[in-house]
């Protein structure tokens, strides 16, 4: 399955990919019928796994981990991957959903507020001619019963989904993708976190000035101060002081444990 090498950032596998070889590989399980899944990390993603194992284990089992941050592909060239490039998630769905109206792939949404994902695929069938959106859902703040999470994967399947974007922020959607992997028939799950209020229009993207310096964190903190704080306070220090110690490193496949 893992096919691309993989960049060991803190016991992570990113990996060593472009937005196009990204793309070619997704559409590749849709043609031939692999079930897997994709990771969309940055530095918080990272961070969450060294903290979490069983985290760190579903993205190094991912059929990608994209580098959504540049953070990651500055560690990639760092380890000798030169080639490799940003794969920013909001990006990366839209690359995706346009190649799916061209070839006839259909989508299903899951994730977010209230409302968020009827909104998200209205905007996105308007935005990308020829879309197909079979299904969306949003599914409540607390965990899933048994029950509810059988009806939803009976939902999703019934519904003939080729894609099942998950929008539910890290670690929530790789956790979420790595349980319904087994029992959903979609070939491919992918977590894209905030691209769904993005490309809802609920919140703005920065400046991609600001994407190529690697402070698109610095953005999305004068936006959001009181849910965010925390998180990069907490993270990015500390992923500088354990980078220093541990310098990324180039594999043909995932870390081992």
């Amino acid at each position: 399955m893992i096919r691309h090498p993989r960049v060991d950032v803190l016991g992570v596998g990113i990996s060593a990919v472009t937005p196009d070889t990204a793309l070619d590989e997704i559409a590749r399980w849709i043609e031939t019928g692999d079930r897997t899944y994709v990771c969309v990390t940055g530095v918080h993603g990272v961070m969450e796994s060294r903290r979490d194992p069983a985290l760190r284990r579903i993205h190094n089992a991912s059929g990608l981990t994209v580098p959504d941050g540049m953070p990651m592909v500055w560690a990639g060239h760092r380890a000798g991957a030169a080639w490799m490039r940003r794969v920013y998630g909001p990006d990366l769905m839209l690359a995706v959903l346009e190649r799916a109206a061209e070839r006839g792939w259909s989508s299903f949404l899951y994730g977010g507020a209230e409302g968020l994902p009827e909104l998200l695929g209205e905007r996105l069938v308007g935005r990308i001619p020829g879309l197909k959106i079979v299904g969306a859902h949003s599914p409540p703040y607390r965990p899933l019963t048994a029950q509810e999470s059988a009806a939803v994967v009976t939902t999703i399947n019934a519904s003939g989904a080729d894609l099942v974007w998950v929008g539910l922020s890290t670690p929530k959607q790789e956790l979420w993708m790595a349980e319904h992997r087994p029992r959903l028939e979609a070939p491919v799950l992918l977590g894209v976190g905030a691209a769904f209020d993005f490309h809802a229009g609920l919140k703005p993207q920065a400046p991609a000035w600001l994407q190529q310096r690697g402070l698109e964190w610095a953005y999305r903190l004068a936006k959001e101060p009181r849910r965010l704080w925390r998180r990069y306070l907490r993270n990015n220090p500390s992923y500088l002081a354990h980078l220093a110690v541990r310098p990324p490193r180039l594999h043909k496949s995932v870390p081992q444990e």
